[in-house]
């Protein structure tokens, strides 16, 4: 019997209505009674099969053992072949026939038990409190004496509210109850439509009973899908005179922030929290607005609009990770900074990708003429620059004017990184520094939920890079990466989540690859650049003869390799330490750190040194830079008490000193023979290093009596990190007088 509920009988909570209910609610129980006892039958038949199909798999190999007994006879052999190889298609059909049984149970019958009235369960417990809720508040509201106004003012008070959750709750309990009825037709009906499907294909052969029902099945089928659209379409009426009765009666929830077009540029409204700039520091919920080139927001409706940014232009924005609440990032312009706080991580990207959306814009759409700055706005601007590199030494910035991502344009120009390196989503704006590979706004969520010792997120557009990170991630970028983090993956047979994916399964998915490390193989041999497809960028195509390397007295040599045969034997941190020598080889170095490689291990055969050491000595920018996002100690020492930054000084590389001073490197720290850097520095004569050590120490001292110290210190390293990036044979200038100074 098929109960069809009306939504306004629904609220008038008729006798008839609730005897309707109970009339549904009845067949319901009976239904997944029966549902239960089929899967559990279902699930017999498929032990039983699996036990006729290892019988008879074993029966054929006694039959095989028959055709090899006593000397070779070519008729008998021939007939047992063919009888063999018949019966062993049959059973390869067999097997398909049980799969697709256990696949049909459980998409079609599982997925209607414990998904179908699973909702239908929760509605009914929730239409049943609400009407209890309901009997109690009538029955107050019926006891109150009539001299007790106040109590009964607040009783008819609470008998609306117990109405308006009663109705609410049947209003949806009705639509469970309608879609239930009309689900569990074509669930059912598709499930033995498949069953019948399965039997023809394992019979389709001289089975007489299957072929009087194949012009059967094609009709069933058409009806099937008739009854599909005509069931959606009815779903879909329902659902929306379900949101409008519940509307009009509850007044429903309120809609999400949304992004649109406006007619004075990008638009964007919802509710965000706003600290105070009071001493006080106090948040409130306020309505805020991107439009018209600004961010504005209000308490309500017919309030005046308070301005936070005047020019988006002007103004950057970025996550704020170290805040005591979740889910804040900051809106920072030239005069002020505004500390907000979204409801949920997809919120906050949302509104992180607005304004960096309607600043983009801003630029697009200004014309220099209409939009000239004066001395005092454009010093503002750059003090917000320069505030925004301190202690970085020399940074890009993700959206230069204009609207165009540089850093973004760049790192997505690598082959495979237009697409996020976990789902394929087209044009990530996110990036794993550590691991070099891009991701787009879901997957780097995910990434940063992981934790830093995994994964360091970044956006390409949003945070400020450094040269040498922006050549990083180009050299290696999402197709190195996933040869190494997915090298199994075709083996194992398993579906790489795609864009339209739920978060769930990119969740797993990147657990799985990152954490679990499931899809790694042995480790490789020493290999070049992406492959073996030639020598990093930067180096020579051709190694220079040993008999031409002339290396400095006092400082680290790497001993020669060995044969690569050698290397599969390896410990992953002695690949790791042999990789990171002349030449490095970033993608053997990435897929020993994805073997458990300690990135400080310690080569004992080599003076005590470290990756970093022996990334130092083959003058590799990148392969240091590489090593430290993934937490190699920047004051490690060898035997000798020489960290990175003395081995850097010995040999003479300035863009490495700088990369080691913006990293944290101990100034103070002394050799065995008593010796810090800058005393190596001034012995060697080199003119670039000397001037960045003393830089750095009186940054240091500066920092130490609480100064900000002068900003010619970040330009000096800003330019010393561009030349080590982008053309390092100028800093090997050396000055002999530097011993008088």
């Amino acid at each position: 019997m098929t109960v069809k509920l009306d939504f306004e009988e629904c609220l008038k909570d008729s006798p008839r209505f609730r005897a309707s209910v109970e009339l549904v609610e009845a067949e319901v129980s009976e239904l997944e009674t029966r549902l239960e006892k089929l899967l559990k039958l279902g699930n017999g038949l498929l032990e039983s099969g699996r036990h006729y199909l290892a019988a008879s798999r074993a029966f054929i190999v006694g039959i095989c053992d028959l055709a090899h007994l006593g000397p070779p006879e070519p008729m008998m052999a021939e007939c047992l072949d063919k009888f063999t190889q018949s019966l062993s298609h049959k059973l390869d059909s067999h097997a398909e026939l049980l799969d697709t049984t256990h696949q049909t149970l459980q998409q079609q019958i599982q997925t209607l038990v414990k998904e179908g009235l699973r909702g239908f369960r929760e509605a009914r417990r929730d239409f049943w409190r609400g009407a209890e809720s309901l009997e109690a508040a009538l029955a107050h509201n019926a006891e109150v004496p009539r001299r007790r106004a106040q109590e009964a003012e607040e009783a008819g008070a609470a008998l609306k509210v117990a109405r308006a959750g009663y109705r609410g709750r049947a209003l949806d309990y009705a639509l469970q109850i309608n879609v239930i009825e009309d689900k569990r037709k074509f669930d059912i009906m598709e499930f033995v439509l498949r069953l019948v499907e399965a039997q023809a294909t394992h019979f389709q052969q001289g089975h007489e009973e299957l072929s009087r029902l194949a012009q059967y099945r094609k009709e069933l089928g058409g009806q099937l899908h008739r009854l599909v659209l005509n069931s959606a379409r009815e779903k879909r009426d329902m659902e929306q005179r379900h949101v409008l009765l519940k509307q009009k009666e509850l007044g429903g929830e309120e809609p999400e922030p949304s992004l649109k077009e406006g007619p004075g540029g990008l638009v964007m409204e919802g509710h965000l929290f706003k600290r105070a700039s009071n001493a006080f520091k106090t948040w409130s919920r306020r309505w805020f607005t991107i439009q018209s080139n600004q961010l504005v927001y209000q308490k309500k409706y017919k309030d005046p609009v308070t301005v936070v940014v005047d020019d988006l232009r002007l103004c950057t924005v970025k996550l704020c990770p170290d805040s005591e609440r979740r889910f804040c990032f900051e809106v920072v312009s030239p005069s002020k900074s505004c500390l907000l706080q979204a409801d949920s991580e997809r919120l906050l990207q949302l509104w992180v990708s607005a304004v960096q959306s309607s600043i983009a814009t801003a630029f697009s759409q200004a014309r220099l003429d209409d939009s000239p700055r004066g001395p005092g706005q454009s010093s503002g601007h750059l003090a917000a620059g320069s505030a925004a590199t301190l202690g970085c030494g020399g940074m890009a910035r993700g959206r230069e004017p204009g609207g165009v991502s540089h850093v973004a344009a760049q790192v997505q120009s690598v082959d495979g990184n237009a697409q996020c390196c976990d789902c394929r989503e087209p044009a990530p704006e996110w990036a794993s520094i550590n691991l070099g590979v891009t991701l787009c706004i879901q997957c780097s969520g995910i990434h940063r939920s992981l934790g830093v010792h995994f994964s360091k997120v970044r956006s390409l557009t949003l945070d400020s890079w450094e040269p040498e990170l922006v050549k990083l991630m180009c050299e290696l970028g999402n197709v190195v990466m996933n040869q190494i983090y997915e090298a199994r993956v075709e083996a194992m047979a398993v579906k790489k989540p795609g864009p339209s994916c739920s978060r769930q399964e990119k969740e797993a998915w990147i657990h799985a690859k990152y954490v679990e490390k499931k899809f790694l193989t042995k480790l490789p041999e020493i290999r070049g650049r992406r492959g073996g497809r030639g020598p990093p960028r930067g180096q020579p195509p051709v190694p220079p003869k040993p008999g031409n390397i002339r290396p400095r007295p006092g400082s680290f040599r790497s001993k020669p390799e060995p044969p690569s045969e050698d290397l599969g034997s390896l410990h992953p941190g002695a690949l790791l330490f042999r990789a990171a020598g002349h030449p490095p080889s970033l993608p053997t170095m990435a897929d020993a750190l994805a073997h458990g490689a300690d990135v400080n291990w310690v080569n004992a055969s080599q003076e005590n040194a470290t990756p970093l050491i022996q990334a130092t000595a083959a003058n590799s920018l990148l392969a240091c830079e590489f090593l430290l996002q993934n937490g190699a100690s920047v004051n490690q020492a060898d035997n000798q008490g020489r960290g990175p930054l003395h081995h850097a000084t010995i040999l003479g590389h300035t863009g490495l000193a700088c990369l080691f001073l913006k990293r944290g490197a101990d100034l103070g720290a002394r050799d065995s023979e008593g010796r810090d850097p800058l005393t190596i520095a001034v012995e060697k004569a080199n003119a670039d290093i000397v001037t960045l050590l003393r830089l750095a120490k009186m940054r240091e001292a500066d920092a130490a009596q609480g100064q900000a110290g002068d900003e010619t210190y970040l330009d000096i390293f800003r330019d010393f990190s561009l030349m080590a990036s982008d053309d390092p044979e100028k800093l090997r200038r050396r000055s002999h007088d530097l011993h008088t100074l």
